[in-house]
């Protein structure tokens, strides 16, 4: 067999290459002319194919991450020591690489719920959701009564309900009642009191609340039934009298929400928020190119998938500007690109506080270099919509949702949308859950899938060692999606993860 090159090339133009394994000073690199490596190079991390002028921009993806702040000679380490953020100009054009979508004749099928309003959900939970911190611990304690872990007996005659899940949140007060704080989390809040994977729902609040129950109801018309309940700790009477109310709703839902049958319903009906988290070198180069293979299938069979993480498409949004279907889906993206320039000023702050310490381990060095890798998992296919965050996703296709980096706010939003799944990339280590929506996690390199392999789904890093292609593991990966779907658990499902994930995103101010 022909041994595999120690280093990967991504495009003929870029000024670095990354280098599969560890490399020492001295190996020859005869894929690139011979040149000689100079210094330690660690896995996933980039080498200087030519010498690069202090000042001089650098490119990987055939893209700028980068100007150098030194001269770089060829065969050395780019890293954080001699590569910084560059402000460039970006030609934002819309709609040129647009093109019709090749949708399949016959889609395919997962086993999924479907309620009796036509939604289609891939999980049976009951929820219990907070409109304020003050309710939490309340919520909590009806939630642990049906824990299976803690009271086997609470839900051993319901199988088919896959728990009773606490969603609670440290807001809801000290804000103002009008602004733009309260309105993200009651967009959070009515998203995911409305979102397939839930039967039945709980609304708790404390009763003197900014962020008022009825309030939220009236906004997005919720309201109340044998399967949406709401009420607060001072009305009912204390807290002891709030627990035992909640148990006793939940009980009377348990018959008719176990009485589900999972059916073939077609996968047009899945709809996956894309994440990375604890992202690497390898994450532009196998997991995201593999998810984004699967993206491209779901789309052709009518899926739906929600790229989000605005900060992590900085320097990168005009190559999606380029496949909006129109000159207003673009320009909304551009529009929240503004939103975050605006929003780091007055925060004192910059978009590059992003990649963080463990990204920078593993080898991305600027904002820039882990937007071009994170949009790799997006797919190829039309951008059809842009939404704000937590909004109800309408569009089926490729969109985009604002968010920022952090995952749980930003997979929390795109559940709010209705996701009702999450697919998760991750070079350094993910330990992650999203309930309702199953959760499923691709290692960008086999070093972290054997280590780590109970928290992780799939491994991806045979794409880095030539066993395999993006291509091949996305086809493996859209039937583990469809699976998932059907019900099989996840990793992150078996440990328990998804209740401590639930971050809706706070940009005020407290008063």
């Amino acid at each position: 067999m022909k041994a595999i090159s120690p280093i990967i090339r991504l495009n003929p133009i870029d000024d670095v290459v990354v280098a599969r394994s560890q490399l020492i000073s001295g190996v020859t690199l005869e894929e690139e002319g011979g040149l000689r490596v100079s210094g330690l190079i660690p896995a996933g991390h980039k080498i200087a194919t030519r010498a690069i002028a202090a000042g001089e921009f650098v490119k990987r993806y055939g893209q700028i991450i980068g100007v150098a702040t030194q001269a770089i000679e060829p065969g050395q380490h780019v890293h954080t020591h001699n590569l910084a953020m560059a402000e460039f100009s970006r030609q934002h054009e819309f709609g040129i690489e647009a093109k019709p979508t090749d949708y399949v004749a016959n889609p395919a099928t997962f086993k999924g719920i479907v309620r009796p309003d036509g939604r289609v959900a891939t999980r049976n939970y009951i929820g219990i959701l907070t409109s304020v911190n003050c309710s939490a611990t309340a919520a909590r304690a009806i939630a642990d009564h049906f824990r299976r872990d803690i009271n086997p007996a609470a839900l051993a005659d319901f199988p088919n309900i896959d728990g009773v899940v606490a969603l609670t949140h440290g807001d809801g007060c000290g804000i103002d009642a009008q602004g733009e704080p309260i309105q993200l989390l009651r967009r959070v809040l009515a998203g995911y009191a409305i979102h397939p994977n839930f039967a039945g729902v709980l609304v708790i609040g404390l009763g003197c609340e900014t962020n008022q129950i009825p309030a939220i109801m009236e906004q997005y018309n919720l309201k109340e039934g044998e399967y949406f309940h709401t009420f607060t700790i001072q009305n009912t009477g204390g807290t002891a009298k709030t627990v035992a109310l909640g148990i006793e709703k939940i009980k009377k839902m348990l018959p008719v929400a176990n009485n589900v049958t999972r059916e073939d319903v077609s996968a047009s009906h899945i709809t996956i928020g894309l994440q990375c988290g604890g992202s690497d070198g390898y994450s532009g180069i196998t997991a995201n190119p593999a998810l984004c293979a699967a993206a491209d299938i779901l789309v052709r069979h009518g899926g739906t998938v929600i790229l989000s993480e605005t900060p992590e498409i900085y320097g990168a949004e005009h190559l999606l500007t380029r496949r909006a279907v129109s000159a207003e889906v673009g320009q909304k993206l551009l529009d929240r690109i503004a939103w975050w320039d605006d929003y780091c000023a007055r925060n004192n702050a910059e978009m590059n506080n992003n990649p963080s310490a463990g990204n920078k381990a593993g080898g991305l060095t600027t904002i820039l270099e882990k937007s071009l890798g994170a949009v790799a998992k997006c797919g190829s296919t039309n951008l059809v919509d842009v939404y704000k965050h937590a909004e109800r996703v309408t569009a089926k296709g490729f969109v985009f949702m604002d968010s920022p980096g952090f995952d749980p706010i930003s997979a929390t939003g795109q559940v709010a949308g209705g996701a009702n799944m999450i697919c998760f990339t991750t070079g350094r280590g993910s330990a992650y859950g999203c309930a309702p929506a199953p959760s499923l996690k691709l290692a960008t390199n086999t070093a972290l899938w054997q280590r780590q392999e109970e928290d992780l789904d799939i491994n991806c890093g045979g794409i880095a060692e030539g066993l395999t292609t993006p291509q091949e593991i996305g086809v493996q990966f859209f039937q583990m999606i469809l699976d998932a779907a059907s019900g099989k658990k996840t990793k992150s499902e078996l440990h328990g993860y998804g209740q401590n994930e639930f971050v809706p995103w706070h940009i005020g101010i407290y008063a």
